[in-house]
C-alpha cells in the first residue's frame, strides 16, 4: 500500500490494495508517564520515539489517510512532557465513552496534529470523499450529534484537539480522522508545505478574522507575540491581507529580517526592550517601555493584541491594548497562570476574548486562502519521522522559526506538487520566506 501511495496510484489500486497490519508512528507511552517526575529538563528526545503500531479499525464515519507529511506543533510537546496534564487522561476518558471511541484508550498514544497526505479507506458512511483524495487534515475533532456543534464547531461538549485529546494522530504513516476534519490538499504546496499550515493557520483566522474572535478591521494595529513563530507567523499575514498594521515581537535579528520579508514593517526585537533583564515585560516598567516602542513604530497603542505566550507577556497584553481594545488568547505556553492588573481591563473598557482552534467552516476559508497564495506556509525546516524526537526539542526550547515539519511516507521534500503554474504565480521566495 505505501508504496503504491508514492507511486501515485489511482483510487481503484489503492482500494484493491490491502492496509498494512502495522506501520510506524511517533508515540508516548503511558508506563513513561512519571518519568519525568523532579527533572527540571523534561526533554521530549527521552519520551517521544517512533514504534510500530498495530493499525486501527476504521469507524463508519472515519476515513484512513495515508500520511506524506506532518508538523510538530506545542501539544505535542506537551503531550511528550506530560504537562499539564498527561494526555492518557484524555484517551481514557474517549475510552469510557465505549463504541468506536474505546478504540482511543490505548497504553500508547499516537501523536501530531496536523497532516497532509491521501485517502487510502474510507468508512461506510463517508459521502463527500473518495479513495485516492489529497488531503489535509483539520485538527478540530467534533461531536456532529451535540447540538452546541451546530451553532459553532468549537463549542460543543465533545469537541477536541485530534492528536492530542484523541489517538491516532498524524506523525505517523497512517492516520485516522473524521470525515469531518477532510480539507483538500493545495495543490501548489508540496506535502510538508500543505502539512504545517492547518492547526496555526486556521486558528489565527479564528482569532483575527472570524465573527468569533477580534473582528480585525482595516487600519487596525496588532500587536503580535512571537510574530515567527506557528501561529504568530501565519497572524502577521492575515492582518497584512486585511489592511491592518501589524507589530511584530521576535527575540532576534535573525527572526526581524523574516518579518520584513513579509511585509511586516514594525518590528519589535524584545531582546532590545528587556536590556538582559527577561522578567521586565512582566513589570509595568517594562509594559511602558515596549508601548513607547510602539508608539514610536505606527503612532498609537494596538487595537488587538494577539496573544498565545501566557503567563510571561499576559499582564503586557493587558496593559498595552488601546482603551476600547482587545485582547484575543487561545494559549499559555509560558504558563497558564496570568497575573494582571485588571484596573487597566475593567477602567480602560477592554476586552478579553478566548479562541481555541477553529470550526469547519474556518478551516476552509484559511485553508482557501492557502490555496489562492495569499497565505503561505511557514514552513522552516523538515525532519525525516525517524528525527521526531529532535523536530520537538527544536519547538520545546524555542529554537525554531514558523512551523518545523515532519515527513511521514514522503521518501524527499518538494514531493506532491500538482499545480506547478500555481506555484509560480505564488512564487519560490514567498513560499520559502522562512526556511533556514
Amino acid at each position: 500500500m505505501s508504496e503504491a501511495v508514492l507511486a501515485d496510484a489511482g483510487g481503484a489500486e489503492l482500494e484493491s490494495l490491502p492496509v498494512p497490519e502495522y506501520f510506524p508512528a511517533a508515540t508516548v507511552r503511558l508506563e513513561d508517564v512519571d518519568s519525568f517526575r523532579c527533572m527540571e529538563d523534561k526533554d521530549v528526545r527521552k519520551s517521544l520515539a517512533v514504534t510500530r503500531v498495530p493499525m486501527p479499525e476504521l469507524a463508519p464515519d472515519e476515513a484512513l489517510v495515508a500520511v506524506m507529511a506532518s508538523s510538530v506543533n506545542y501539544n505535542t510537546v506537551w503531550t511528550a512532557m506530560f504537562e499539564p496534564v498527561p494526555t492518557f487522561q484524555f484517551l481514557e476518558q474517549m475510552g469510557r465513552a465505549g463504541g468506536w471511541e474505546a478504540r482511543h484508550d490505548l497504553p500508547y498514544h499516537i501523536v501530531g496534529s496536523d497532516a497532509a497526505g491521501v485517502i487510502v479507506r474510507t468508512g461506510s458512511s463517508v459521502r463527500k470523499w473518495k479513495v485516492g483524495d489529497h488531503v489535509v487534515i483539520s485538527p478540530a475533532y467534533v461531536d456532529e450529534q451535540d447540538p452546541d456543534t451546530h451553532r459553532d464547531g468549537m463549542l460543543g461538549e465533545g469537541q477536541k484537539a485530534w492528536g492530542f485529546e484523541t489517538n491516532f494522530g498524524g506523525l505517523a504513516h497512517y492516520a485516522v480522522v473524521r470525515a469531518s476534519q477532510l480539507m483538500p490538499k493545495p495543490a501548489a504546496l508540496s506535502w510538508e508545505e500543505a502539512a504545517v499550515s492547518p492547526l496555526c493557520a486556521s486558528t489565527a483566522y479564528r482569532m483575527l478574522v472570524s465573527e468569533r474572535g477580534a473582528r480585525m478591521k482595516q487600519g487596525d494595529v496588532v500587536l503580535v507575540w512571537g510574530a515567527t513563530g506557528g501561529l504568530g507567523a501565519y497572524a502577521v499575514q492575515l492582518v497584512l491581507n486585511g489592511g491592518g498594521i501589524p507589530v511584530g515581537v521576535v527575540n532576534s535579528a535573525e527572526k526581524a529580517e523574516v518579518l520584513r520579508s513579509l511585509g511586516c514593517e514594525a518590528v519589535i526585537n524584545r531582546s532590545n526592550i528587556e536590556d538582559g533583564d527577561p522578567t521586565l515585560l512582566q513589570r509595568p516598567d517594562g509594559w511602558k517601555k515596549m508601548g513607547r516602542a510602539i508608539r514610536e513604530l505606527v503612532g498609537e497603542d494596538p487595537h488587538i493584541v494577539f496573544e498565545h505566550v501566557g503567563r510571561k507577556t499576559f499582564a503586557a497584553s493587558v496593559f498595552l491594548a488601546r482603551r476600547g481594545g482587545t485582547v484575543i488568547t487561545c494559549g499559555s505556553s509560558t504558563g497558564y497562570e496570568h497575573l494582571y492588573d485588571n484596573r487597566y481591563l475593567w477602567m480602560r473598557l477592554k476586552k478579553i476574548i478566548g479562541s481555541h482552534g477553529a470550526n469547519l467552516h474556518e478551516q476552509w476559508e484559511a485553508n482557501r486562502l492557502i490555496s489562492l497564495g495569499h497565505l503561505v506556509p511557514a514552513l522552516s525546516e523538515t525532519y525525516a519521522l525517524d528525527e521526531v524526537g529532535e523536530a520537538a526539542r527544536t519547538v520545546q526550547t524555542n529554537q525554531h522559526i514558523g512551523k518545523v515539519g515532519v515527513l511521514c511516507l514522503a521518501p524527499r521534500p518538494g514531493m506532491g506538487i500538482t499545480d506547478p503554474e500555481a506555484r509560480s504565480r505564488i512564487g519560490e521566495q514567498r513560499l520559502n520566506a522562512f526556511r533556514r
